[in-house]
């Protein structure tokens, strides 16, 4: 195998990968092999038609396809290590020549890591993180903790009120027409919770038990169903069930329920350090997001399109697993949000452009202030990630290879870059 390098323009390359004709023979000889228990030909037993004959029958390109895709990955492999090139993105892929007892040249297309020249990225100017906490969010944090240990109890002696969720038969009409959709039955509903369209919810507050309630709308314009965008609708409703919320009181015996205090203000100051730590860490990361956009507007570079497809389309990637770790498909998300593949990977191309933007100037910085990360660094990162997964960390040593150790270096070298652009920072 032979390679040559050409640089085009905007970070991109092609290699002229040439692959020797005994090389190409043996492929072709493998899918032969891998095929011939399928052939068929009169005269021949199955499985057991000659090659000469299965070219000789449906010609010498028969088995190109399968020959050049088990060729073509390995080849290329070692063309890339071999070319030298830092390669960002897939390979666009074209065949030049294939016929038999020739040498088999193929070219691919690929992106190179743009070179990036640094403005500054010391001593920005960042805006100053509010990290107090109020008494006001303290209070709205032990609300939350009150309404998750309420409980739920019938109404009886009460209309329907704000808060309540209330157990319905509904049916709607527009025109004194009943419509596809409008009705349900033994629906629980939050009042409040705008859930259904806008002033659905507010005429229910105040109905009573089992008394009918005509509700009077008005579809939003943009609504889904556009057979009632922007239609007056009534729906007749009937409320058969009242349920609401009853709140434990705020006392000690709350803390202790809750919480390994023994009073409320114990519990309170818990709060409070909780929230002041989470707002601490909010700062920290919004500091540096701040430090890393600041340099990145500073610098200068030149992404070419084929790296940005190649990120967004390892972010679909991405978000396939995370669906699927959901127990749902991307056809099935696809089908429920209207989109496709490709409107997906638009959508996330401009996140795309910013991760790499961001990784090629801390890669930048960290390669300019000579950022190396020592073997006591990386120990302390496999700690930490054996702790994680409750593994023994030599254990982890024994799965990762040399890639992913590299590609561990640089993320730390990437992060110390972070937390020194960061510590330089003038907080504003």
């Amino acid at each position: 195998m032979s390679v040559q390098v050409e640089k085009l323009e905007k970070n991109m390359a092609k290699l002229t990968i040439e692959v020797p004709a005994e090389d190409l023979e043996k492929a072709l000889e493998a899918a032969y092999q891998k095929q011939k228990k399928n052939i068929s030909i009169p005269g021949f037993r199955k499985g057991k038609v000659p090659r000469a004959m299965v070219e000789k029958m449906y010609g010498p390109a028969v088995f190109y396809e399968d020959a050049v895709n088990a060729l073509i990955p390995e080849q290329y492999s070692k063309a890339a290590d071999e070319s030298g090139l830092d390669i960002v993105s897939r390979p666009e892929i074209n065949v030049e020549q294939i016929e038999k007892g020739k040498t088999f040249i193929f070219t691919a297309e690929v992106a190179v890591k743009p070179e990036v020249t640094l403005g500054e990225y010391k001593g920005l100017e960042v805006p100053k993180a509010d990290t107090e906490v109020t008494d006001e969010e303290v209070e709205a944090e032990l609300k939350k903790e009150q309404d998750k240990n309420a409980r739920t109890i019938n109404v009886e002696d009460r209309p329907a009120a704000d808060g309540d969720t209330v157990t319905l038969d509904f049916e709607g009409f527009v025109d004194d027409v009943a419509f596809e959709g409008g009705a349900g039955k033994d629906y629980p509903l939050t009042l409040g919770s705008h859930s259904f369209i806008p002033g659905f919810e507010e005429q229910l507050v105040g109905a009573a038990l089992e008394q009918p309630v005509d509700v009077n709308v008005t579809f939003p314009e943009d609504y889904q169903e556009e057979s009632l965008a922007g239609k007056a609708a009534v729906f007749k409703c009937v409320i058969h069930k009242i349920e609401a919320k009853e709140l434990p009181a705020l006392d000690d015996d709350f803390a202790k329920d809750v919480s390994e205090f023994d009073t409320l203000d114990e519990y309170k100051k818990e709060i409070k350090d909780n929230l002041t730590k989470k707002k601490e860490e909010e700062a920290k990361t919004a500091k540096e997001n701040a430090v890393v956009d600041k340099a990145i507007e500073n610098a200068t570079m030149e992404i070419p399109e084929a790296m940005i497809n190649t990120q967004a389309e390892n972010m679909v990637d991405d978000f396939a697993r995370r669906i699927q770790s959901q127990g749902l498909t991307m056809e099935q998300y696809m089908q429920f949000t209207g989109s496709n593949m490709e409107t997906l990977k638009e959508q996330m191309k401009p996140q795309a452009v910013k991760r790499i933007q961001s990784r090629l100037v801390l890669e930048k910085v960290a390669e300019v202030e000579n950022i190396e990360v020592t073997e006591e660094k990386l120990n302390e990162e496999l700690t930490r990630m054996a702790e994680m997964y409750k593994m023994e960390v030599e254990k982890l040593k024994e799965l990762m290879g040399d890639y992913e150790t590299d590609q561990m270096k640089k993320d730390l070298a990437v992060q110390e870059a972070v937390t020194l652009m960061a510590d330089s920072a003038k907080e504003v």
